[in-house]
């Protein structure tokens, strides 16, 4: 089995690839999916919902319904008691 190493391993990003985290905070919490548009619903994978705020895939209206959608689920089980849900590990200090 081969492996493709990327040419740019081991070296610090490039100015273009990097992140402006205020735009990107900005985005995260101003910018609305459109339910309408598929790319823009919430998608779970293998590893959970993947987006991006940026186009609009992954925002805080995303967790929001994903909180409800969690909450009703419950409810219709009859499930009650805490529930703790967390925030993705990429994002180790709250901006806010």
């Amino acid at each position: 089995m081969s492996t493709k190493i990327s040419p740019l391993a081991g070296h610090p990003a490039r100015a273009a690839d990097r992140v402006d985290v205020a735009k990107l905070v900005a985005a995260y919490y101003s910018l609305r999916p459109d339910p309408a548009v598929p790319a823009q619903r919430v998608s779970f994978g293998t590893s959970g919902h993947r987006g991006t705020p940026f186009d609009k895939s992954f925002n805080e209206a995303h967790v929001l319904g994903i909180s409800q959608a969690i909450c009703l689920y419950r409810q219709g089980q009859g499930i009650d008691g805490p529930l703790f849900i967390g925030r993705p590990v990429g994002y180790r200090r709250n901006p806010r």
